[in-house]
């Protein structure tokens, strides 16, 4: 867990947020009983979890991809090649979808705008430092030219709700409550 109290107070509140302002369909399905706390979420979201990842068309198309996330300080991370027609839609344009699933048991759903952290001209954004420190130890330090080779992405979400179907099977410690 990487989290600040700060961000975990942060994740705490958009989590609490987005749910009271869902649909009654969706707090039907997503329940105080069936979601996690912010502090739950960074323990059950380590290492690399894979994202269904919803961009947009010059068109207004929808176009969805997977990509490597890492959930760290309570925002997805993800990496793309700068040619990759992903690249070009978030460029143009920033408002994505993610979604992370395991089965029925887990799913993270976030609606938000992506920053670029390590952009090919100009300064990198803050904290690509530590994300790169992250990312060379956990991918290994050569496996990208991780200058001009890859371009990764922040996630800032303003809407993210948690479906956690048995909070014992998903939580490391066997679904006690934070």
């Amino acid at each position: 867990m990487r989290e600040t109290p700060e961000e975990l107070r942060d994740l705490q509140e958009m989590l609490t947020a987005s749910l009271s302002r869902s649909t009654r369909h969706l707090r039907s399905i997503i329940s105080t009983e069936r979601t996690l706390t912010a502090e739950q979420l960074t323990r059950v979201l380590t290492g690399m979890c894979t994202l269904a990842l919803s961009t947009v068309t010059a068109h207004g198309e929808p176009r969805i991809s997977a990509v490597d996330g890492h959930f760290l300080h309570g925002r997805w991370h993800f990496g793309t090649d700068p040619t990759a027609a992903k690249a070009r839609h978030l460029a143009a344009r920033p408002a994505v979808s993610a979604a992370h699933l395991r089965g029925e048991e887990l799913g993270v759903f976030t609606h938000g705008t992506v920053e670029v952290l390590n952009p090919r001209d100009g300064e990198p954004a803050e904290g690509w430092s530590e994300l790169l420190a992250y990312l060379k130890d956990f991918y290994g330090d050569d496996t990208f030219d991780w200058t001009a080779g890859v371009v990764y992405y922040r996630l800032n979400p303003h809407w993210m709700t948690v479906y956690a179907a048995d909070l014992a099977a998903i939580l490391p410690d066997g679904g006690a409550r934070a």
